[in-house]
């Protein structure tokens, strides 16, 4: 069973009523993928004459689908019914859009479909579906966030740690990586839900992404290529445990179980992994996509004032770019907003190269603060000064950063930090802006990028 739709098409499978074509077509748009819907091509009033003629052509069309490149594809409600098609399934990322037959028969009946008009055969058919939904669908969701998450391969659920044996996908052993204050709250829970091969800590924060101790950990392992690499912690820790499981054996499967506000709304989504060198912040990593990511939120009642602080920095600005006030949500919705918001824009653009850029929103500034500090400066507050000024930048009210965030001005060599913003990597003189249709990047002039960040300065 496929763990992402990275490289695979997202299939949406559901009876009548699910909702498969208008939420298949707004994660299409979030993807920026072609939208199939597989019944448009198809004659319903067949379906009454001559079903089996009509599964067939059912199954042409799905199999017409499949032939083009990666896209979001609905299906009919009766497609699993053909062992044809349920085997096309097998090789793409399929999720099943639930929907009780009560719901169902209430969105369907009266409409032109012929199976929607006997009340009793429509829930005879939907009983006959069930099990074979169940069979070929990789997840379950309900709504366009979930059909994202899916898609990225993010499993998010109050309660998800104890599952994890569920979770993990693969059958090769298991390292866990871990860090000594995650270890000391969460690591006898993980280790008891999915017993480790072995088990390494790196050391916490920031500190986790220094090249000595990630050649530690390499040298420690003991796992071969058909293993997973499970980091449990924080965003440091994901990123390092992530590089490593990238640069191991030439690469292995990770799972990363973020256990902080920044790390399950950020850090542990989409495969980028980077440590840092003393020139600057996440100029060396790699791209490696997790086999899956799992979020429990319930990992976030144990969070110290301050590191929540950080990882809204991150909330805000996921929320600045989304256009909405996810800040102000209970955290177990905030984090799944959060985190397909974040899932949507990597899945468009894996590698960087375009569209993703606007996740640096406050980054630019924010690295550049980091690095003048020494690595001092906690990233969530830096984060909420680099926000400040993209907003000052944009023209846009401050209001949201700093009545959720509280920034105070950093101590740090002015020089130092504009030396650092000009080698940063995504390059010194482009900054992303927050307009009316959300992120985008722009390029500034020197003086009023080098203006912006000495406002964030203490004098």
């Amino acid at each position: 069973m496929a763990a992402h739709a990275l490289n695979r098409h997202l299939v949406l499978v559901g009876f009548m009523g699910a909702g498969k074509t208008t939420i298949g077509a707004e994660v299409a748009r979030r993807l920026g993928r072609a939208f199939v819907d597989t019944d448009e091509v198809l004659d319903v009033q067949v379906l009454e004459r001559d079903e089996p003629a009509y599964r067939a052509a059912e199954a042409q069309a799905v199999r017409s689908a499949l032939a083009s490149p990666p896209a979001v594809i609905a299906v009919g409600g009766g497609a699993v019914e053909t062992p044809e098609v349920r085997e096309l399934l097998g090789e793409e990322l399929v999720v099943l859009l639930d929907v009780d037959v009560e719901t169902a028969w209430t969105r369907t009946r009266g409409s032109d479909r012929p199976l929607a008009r006997d009340e009793t055969e429509f829930n005879r058919r939907y009983e006959l579906r069930q099990p074979l939904y169940a069979a070929v669908a990789d997840a379950s969701a309900r709504d366009a966030d979930d059909a994202v998450l899916a898609a990225a391969g993010v499993h998010v659920e109050v309660g998800a740690l104890p599952l994890l044996r569920d979770l993990v996908p693969g059958h090769g052993p298991a390292a866990l990586v871990t860090e000594p204050v995650v270890a000391g709250i969460h690591g006898a829970d993980a280790q008891l839900a999915l017993p480790f091969a072995e088990t390494h800590e790196l050391p916490s924060g920031e500190a986790a992404k220094q090249i000595p101790e990630v050649e530690r950990l390499w040298r420690a392992l003991r796992v071969g290529r058909n293993s997973t690499i499970v980091a449990l912690g924080g965003g440091s820790l994901t990123d390092a445990a992530g590089f490593t499981a990238a640069t191991f054996l030439r690469g292995c499967a990770w799972v990363p179980v973020p256990t902080t506000l920044v790390g399950q709304v950020d850090a542990a989504i989409g495969g980028k992994t980077a440590i840092d060198i003393p020139e600057g912040k996440n100029l060396v990593g790699a791209f490696h996509w997790p086999a899956r990511t799992v979020i429990d939120p319930a990992l976030l009642e144990t969070l110290p004032a301050q590191e929540r602080l950080n990882g809204m920095a991150e909330v805000v600005k996921t929320g600045l770019l989304a256009g909405e006030p996810l800040w102000e949500l209970p955290d177990a919705e905030l984090v799944r907003r959060c985190a397909a918001f974040k899932s949507a824009v990597c899945l468009r653009d894996p590698r960087d190269e375009g569209p993703r850029r606007v996740l640096n929103l406050g980054h630019t500034f924010a690295h550049a603060l980091e690095a003048a500090a020494g690595y001092e400066l906690p990233h969530g507050r830096a984060v909420a000064l680099g926000l400040l000024a993209a907003l000052r930048l944009s023209g846009r009210p401050t209001g949201p950063v700093e009545e959720v965030l509280h920034p105070e001005p950093a101590r740090v060599d002015r020089e130092r930090a504009w030396k650092a913003l000009q080698r940063d990597k995504k390059g010194p003189l482009r900054v992303i802006l927050v307009g009316d249709e959300g992120g985008f990047e722009t390029e500034l002039s020197e003086r009023d990028v080098r203006a912006a960040l000495e406002a964030l300065i203490a004098r």
